[in-house]
């Protein structure tokens, strides 16, 4: 049976390794730069993913032996059933994350991909707000901001891709604060969450966010 190791994130490093050492191999003829470039590649990918055993160090590392374009595509196919998705959750369950919100509209559960997923968003268009689920230590936390689309490319400060950004504005309260003591806190995200998903290879400046304004 094959047992998850690899989050989203850490399955877009390898994507985006794949890409690169197959453009590499397309328009480099020198050998010594491409012994380098494989080495990198698997040495980035093993470096994404801690505490592998060896047979998963060994799988992964298999990448600095292809050649053809079929080849990367077989081995990105052969991890998949190795994916960690992100944990069920049900409808009553983010319903929780959101009391205030007593019309609380909800994506299709049933219709998204968990395994492609790293964080659940989705924005309400009615009310220009943004809504993240996020899993962390067996819990979910519930992030709930408004969004202004901002008609401008920039980066975004969860996966660091250059697409066009709406500014999201969270409301937060310093620990023991009077209730009248609240702030906001607002940063530059991808529009289309579903493409961010694609392309996060990192959650550290996610996991800081959603810390920094977790109630």
């Amino acid at each position: 049976m094959n047992t998850p190791f690899i989050r989203n994130h850490q399955y877009n490093v390898i994507k985006k390794q794949t890409d690169f050492l197959q453009k590499t191999l397309r328009t480099v003829a020198d050998r010594n730069v491409l012994k380098t470039v494989r080495y990198r590649a698997a040495a980035n990918i093993i470096e994404a993913i801690p505490n592998l055993t060896n047979d998963q160090q060994q799988m992964l590392e298999q990448i600095s032996a292809f050649e053809s374009a079929y080849d990367f595509q077989r081995f990105l196919g052969a991890l998949e059933p190795y994916l960690e998705p992100f944990p069920p959750i049900t409808l009553k369950q983010i319903q929780k994350l959101f009391p205030k919100n007593k019309k609380l509209k909800v994506p299709d559960l049933g219709s998204i991909d968990f395994r492609y997923v790293t964080y659940l968003s989705w924005v309400d268009i009615a009310t220009n707000k943004l809504f993240i689920v996020y899993p962390f230590e067996g819990q979910f936390i519930g992030i709930e901001g408004r969004i202004t689309p901002t008609n401008k490319k920039g980066y975004c400060l969860f996966c660091n891709r250059h697409q066009e950004l709406a500014f999201l504005t969270v409301k937060t309260k310093p620990a023991n604060a009077s209730p009248d003591n609240i702030s906001s806190i607002g940063q530059y995200v991808c529009l289309e969450s579903d493409a961010c998903n694609q392309s996060i290879t990192d959650i550290g400046s996610l996991e800081k966010f959603i810390f920094s304004v977790r109630k």
